[in-house]
């Protein structure tokens, strides 16, 4: 089977030592076997078990990296979360709307195009307790720096004023999460293709009313 996502997700400095980089690859191997496993057999069907068979360590070692099989799913989601804190990085020294079409790319792109796992991984949300949980929560920690986003490109005159940061933090979590969910059902394109393309398409949505800009101008060259 093809790994979900080609690039190693816990890499360790170049300089580590020989037992630090074996842990990394353990498990990095955990990691992929299990979301290999969720793809093809779904979230809740997949055992402990299964896992430390698929990536050929014992139990005792799984549980050295997680301590259960939803903290897989909290890695996942730790890395859509350091994707929106690149992003709100960016926006700080330069214009906040590239940053976050190329956010959406980034968060696209984390999905390896694996409309299996997608699929398993929203199962797991909507019927899994402990995984809606540990959802939630990232959705809270992603909009909170999704405010930040807003709230300087508000600050700049980039975005409309109209809506709150927070307003539009929510809402372009839901135009991100129907795209992916969207996406998932039928992949009929590139999912990061699609999501840039949407991105697009909302933008103009956002951008500050030109005459507010015109005006703000005026403003500026009076005093």
């Amino acid at each position: 089977m093809a790994s979900p996502n080609p690039v190693a997700r816990h890499a360790v400095p170049p300089r580590a030592g020989r037992r630090e980089r074996r842990r990394a690859e353990i498990r990095e191997r955990i990691f992929r076997a299990a979301l290999e496993l969720f793809a093809e057999r779904g979230f809740l069907e997949t055992t402990v078990e299964d896992i430390t068979e698929a990536a050929d360590v014992g139990k005792g070692t799984f549980f050295n990296y997680f301590q259960t099989k939803e903290h897989v799913l909290a890695t996942l989601g730790a890395e859509r979360i350091a994707a929106i804190e690149r992003a709100l990085e960016r926006a700080k020294v330069g214009p906040a709307l590239p940053a976050l079409k190329e956010m959406a790319g980034d968060l696209a792109g984390q999905s390896a195009e694996r409309a299996p796992l997608l699929r398993a991984i929203y199962a797991a949300h909507a019927s899994c307790a402990p995984v809606r949980a540990e959802l939630h929560k990232r959705i809270h920690v992603g909009r909170r720096r999704l405010t930040e986003i807003f709230a300087i490109a508000q600050q700049r005159g980039e975005v409309r004023r109209d809506r709150s940061p927070a307003e539009l933090a929510r809402l372009t979590q839901i135009v991100l999460f129907g795209t992916t969910l969207a996406w998932a059902l039928n992949p009929e394109s590139s999912l990061r293709g699609t999501a840039e393309d949407v991105w697009e398409m909302i933008v103009p949505s956002l951008r500050a009313d030109e005459r507010h800009k015109r005006n703000k101008s005026r403003r500026s060259a009076r005093t």
